[in-house]
């Protein structure tokens, strides 16, 4: 596995991954046109499209054959660094790809002198939440919810020091 920068080629790839990985996670708890449909589909090809234009921030976990199997994008909103996507192909789950990829944005951060990161993550995905819980991510002790989401917050000086950690 190799992760490197996204380019516009990966648009099109990026776009069917995020949407297996909502799926997952989503399917039975909104409607379907919601996550998946063509409106959708064209507002996450959008949003992705602006995360690339942006440049830098967003990186792709490819396999050796050049199949996407993860991707993550990160930039700051509202004065905050903020790990906006993190999404792992569901069928390359267990395998470490979503390690490797937030310990890449991490080291980013960490040499850019970032002292905190935040994200938001469904309610219902409770998947991912256990992964962040074991990244060190807690959760915002001022504003813990931003509707069906909950806010974490990542201390990005002492992130190495969590991964493979229990702590608390």
């Amino acid at each position: 596995m190799m992760i490197r920068n996204a380019t516009p080629a990966d648009l099109g790839a990026i776009t069917v991954l995020h949407s297996a990985a909502r799926a997952t996670y989503y399917r039975g708890r909104i409607p379907e046109d919601d996550f998946d449909g063509p409106i959708e589909q064209a507002r996450v090809r959008g949003g992705w499209t602006r995360a690339l234009a942006r440049g830098g921030g967003v990186l792709c976990a490819e396999a050796a054959d050049g199949t996407l199997m993860g991707v993550a994008a990160f930039h700051e909103v509202d004065g905050a660094l903020t790990l906006t996507q993190l999404h792992v192909a569901p069928e390359e789950w267990g395998r470490g790809i979503g390690t490797a990829l937030h310990t890449v944005c991490v080291t980013s951060w960490q040499r850019s002198g970032v002292r905190a990161a935040c994200l938001e993550v469904y309610e219902h995905n409770l998947r991912a939440q256990g992964f962040y819980a074991r990244h060190g991510w807690r959760p915002d002790p001022v504003t813990p919810r931003s509707g069906a989401h909950l806010v974490l917050w990542l201390d990005v000086r002492s992130a190495g020091e969590w991964a493979g950690h229990h702590r608390r």
